[in-house]
């Protein structure tokens, strides 16, 4: 069953908030040297095989009745990561952490239709209206500071926060919402690693130079977010409610932007700026309770 937050989920989220900013920035640190997309199907291959590892030393099987669920996971999954690849090459890595953490607003609007725990009130739909407000005017770029196709990226970030939010919701709603959070991860990152490999390899993202840099940041992708963060993400699903969860993710795209100005030394709007902030703030009023 669902129940309310404690200390220890509440740190956990704080932790998995951070390096989950910190991934886009990863990421995009080497997307001079490897491709993003081929990356994210690197790292999803690894933590595939470490995953099955640790499945099949515990003696866990994936139940046949989960099968298509997992399948509609695992596609809305490599869809959100194909977006965030094709995001980074074409935008900062900072508005990919702010749009693609506007997920929450799409999990709380799709559960809010078939989770009656998870009902929106007229406060958080206030919130909700708020956040995309927010997007609007993070979309815009009324000084001019973006060239090219920096637009594209943004919306495609904000379609894999779509994805993302229906990923959510369709694990809340199946035979997911039992299954152990190894074999939802499991479905997850054998639909990342199904989509992408072929894709990259179709669209000719398939630069990797194997320096020093490139290792290190494969490493934590692989290690750190994909196998570690994204298994303790399910686990944390099955135990708490999804909406109360959803309250700490606004955290992340802060972390992502704080992350990639110091870092990467990205610039950032004034329209962007304050979008940000509306749409920071409209998850957090959304996400209370």
């Amino acid at each position: 069953m669902s129940g309310p937050l404690d200390v220890r989920a509440g740190g956990l989220m704080l932790l998995l908030c951070f390096l989950w900013g910190l991934q886009q920035v990863s990421l995009k640190a080497v997307s001079d040297q490897a491709s993003p997309m081929l990356m994210v199907a690197l790292r999803s291959a690894m933590a595939l095989a470490l995953l099955a590892g640790l499945m099949c030393w515990r003696g866990e099987m994936l139940d046949r009745r989960r099968r298509a669920a997992g399948a509609a996971a695992g596609t809305l999954f490599g869809l959100e990561f194909l977006l965030v690849a094709v995001a980074l090459q074409l935008t900062q890595a900072s508005h990919v952490a702010v749009f693609l953490y506007t997920s929450p607003l799409f999990t709380a609007v799709g559960l809010h239709w078939r989770l009656p725990a998870e009902r929106l009130d007229c406060r958080r739909w206030a919130g909700i209206g708020l956040a995309f407000g927010g997007i609007a005017l993070a979309l815009f770029d009324g000084g001019g500071a973006r060239t090219g196709m920096a637009w594209l990226g943004d919306l495609l970030a904000v379609l894999a926060g779509l994805a993302m939010g229906a990923t959510t919701v369709t694990i809340r709603c199946t035979r997911l919402a039992t299954a152990p959070a190894t074999e939802t991860l499991f479905y997850q990152l054998l639909g990342a690693v199904v989509l992408l490999l072929p894709t990259a390899w179709l669209t000719g993202q398939w630069r990797f130079e194997p320096t020093a840099a490139v290792w290190a940041h494969l490493g934590f992708q692989g290690l750190v977010v994909s196998f570690a963060s994204f298994l303790t993400w399910f686990w944390l699903l099955r135990r708490y409610l999804a909406s109360r969860l959803g309250v700490f993710t606004f955290l992340t795209p802060l972390f992502g932007v704080l992350l990639g100005v110091w870092l990467l030394g990205e610039v950032l709007a004034p329209s962007f700026a304050a979008g940000s902030l509306l749409v920071l703030a409209g998850i957090a009023l959304a996400g209370r309770r």
